[in-house]
């Protein structure tokens, strides 16, 4: 995008600013110019951080590299912004908790492994893809970047006469050195403020994006709809005030997820466009994967919120496997009812699927916990089942 692809980011940004303040009607996608090249001094610096950063990122442990797992991840992203906007993606997938996905302005996607557990299917999955790849599509990083330093200007300037006049007084020094705090609060501020618009114009561009997917738009506002309920069901477990505000703080960089889905409800409706989800493709790609990702998710402590999680991906169907990551959490957290709801699940697992030596395993500790003798024979199953198991010595010094 050279020459006049500026001007027509710039149009966009402003029509997407001016719907998100007035809740207009979903654009229409803007056109696609292919590979964008930096301008300017500010973006060309900004990207050779970035392939900097990329360059030792790409090596990184904690980076999945799993052929399978990123082409399928990458088909959603194609399927969600099309194909030739999806050539400009290089995936990379973290191993970590946080629900969270990023786009970097060189076209390095970043997709947390949180977020692929927590998405119930493609088409939840897709609508954050296609939130991260709007806000490169409409340059936020440079833009934010921009933004960011000329408030640093403006507040350091004020800084500088607010402390001239303390220093040299004069009958309106108080008033100066006040007025001068108030300019670097509001240029702060409007950082802060800048950002929250930014994440509102990449929804309404993500759900253009989900308009001209086969996708469902309904499954966008869904996710924010869960994240809430997650948060709540986190803030009880932890005795906090519950998260669901009405209204974003001052230095808050996003606007709160009750306004995001109540906003992005009332769009889909109005949309009015039958859709898939791709949850059965969804979780076929990810069995694999889901029994480590949810053992990272219980190492949380965050007992109340990873129970909330297990149960929004089991539905009606709890499967062994997913029974199995239920009793280790309760087991895990250890208090007396705890032990026995786990003893329940481990039942409930090993008498679906006999052949599960970890569900005999965690049967024995929570037994024995619950000083139930009984333990020491299930530990004995687990070992006649695994007997080259890691932990072999230990259990059998348990079970003696």
């Amino acid at each position: 995008m050279r020459g006049g692809g500026w001007r027509q980011v710039a149009a966009v940004v402003a029509l997407l600013t001016s719907q998100a303040a007035q809740a207009e009607p979903i654009p229409t996608l803007p056109p696609y110019s292919g590979a964008y090249q930096p301008q300017g001094v500010d973006e060309r610096g900004l990207w050779m951080l970035v392939d900097e950063n990329e360059r030792s990122f790409r090596d990184s442990t904690v980076v999945i590299n799993d052929a399978p797992l990123k082409a399928y991840i990458q088909q959603i992203m194609c399927r969600m912004v099309g194909a030739a906007r999806c050539q400009t993606v290089r995936l990379y997938i973290v191993r970590d908790t946080s629900f969270n996905a990023s786009m970097a302005p060189n076209g390095m996607m970043i997709v947390h492994t949180g977020l692929l557990l927590r998405a119930r299917d493609e088409g939840e999955l897709a609508a954050v893809l296609g939130h991260e790849f709007a806000h490169f599509e409409l340059r936020h990083t440079l833009l934010g970047f921009q933004q960011g330093r000329k408030a640093g200007d403006i507040a350091a300037w004020a800084g500088v006469a607010g402390a001239a006049a303390w220093t040299y007084g004069g009958r309106n020094a108080y008033d100066t050195v006040r007025m001068a705090r108030s300019v670097q609060n509001a240029a702060i501020g409007s950082t802060y403020a800048h950002t929250r618009n930014q994440e509102r114009q990449a929804d309404l561009l993500s759900m253009a994006y989900l308009r001209a997917s086969a996708y469902d738009p309904h499954c966008f506002p869904d996710v924010w709809d869960r994240l809430l309920d997650k948060a709540d069901a986190t803030a009880h477990g932890r005795r906090q005030r519950s998260k669901r505000y009405d209204r974003a703080g001052f230095s808050d960089n996003h606007p709160t997820e009750l306004e995001r889905t109540t906003t992005l409800r009332r769009l889909a409706m109005a949309m009015n466009k039958p859709g898939e989800d791709g949850k059965a493709r969804y979780d076929m790609a990810l069995a694999g994967w889901r029994a480590q990702w949810i053992d990272d998710e219980i190492k949380r402590n965050d007992f109340e919120g990873t129970d909330y999680i297990l149960r929004q991906i089991a539905g009606p169907d709890w499967t062994p496997d997913l029974l199995f990551a239920r009793a280790e959490l309760y087991r895990t957290r250890g208090h007396p009812h705890d032990l026995a709801a786990a003893v329940g699940f481990y039942r409930d697992v090993v008498a679906r699927d006999p052949t599960h030596a970890e569900a005999y395993r965690g049967l024995g500790l929570a037994q024995l916990r619950s000083h139930d003798a009984a333990g020491a024979e299930a530990l004995r199953t687990y070992l006649t089942m695994k007997p080259a198991a890691e932990d072999a010595a230990m259990i059998s010094m348990l079970i003696q």
